[in-house]
């Protein structure tokens, strides 16, 4: 399976998102075996040092940890940890840029809400 890669971020930053989203549906619970770095590297078909950039970040941040001779694992409390550093992400990234921009248009809290509700309502139909 080849996947098309953004070209706006590395590439071993979107190999762990792409472990961090399997994450967080369920894919791989705690204590779980993560895919192996040579099965990840022939699906994607990527260079498996990459992959090992992208697992180091992981290792890191403490979603996963290694068992020697064993491989990867999911780290208790990843998931929490993940949806977290998102959620903070989401904040700083987004949020805070739709209220600045929301302010220079003189909207208020409450005609951006409406907005929000308004494309809400148009995922329902």
């Amino acid at each position: 399976m080849k996947i098309s890669f953004d070209e706006s971020q590395p590439i071993f930053q979107q190999v762990a998102e792409i472990i961090e989203d399997d994450i967080l549906k369920g894919i791989y619970g705690e204590d779980e075996q993560i895919i192996s770095v040579a099965q990840f590297a022939s699906m994607f078909q990527i260079n498996p040092a990459t992959i090992v950039k992208g697992i180091a970040v992981l290792v890191n941040e403490g979603i996963i940890y290694k068992k020697r001779g064993l491989g990867m694992y999911v780290a208790v409390g990843a998931k929490k940890l993940i949806m977290s550093k998102r959620r903070t992400r989401l904040y700083d990234e987004l949020v805070v840029k739709l209220l600045n921009e929301a302010e220079k248009l003189e909207m208020t809290y409450e005609d951006v809400i409406e907005m929000i509700k308004q494309r809400s309502g148009d995922d329902r139909k």
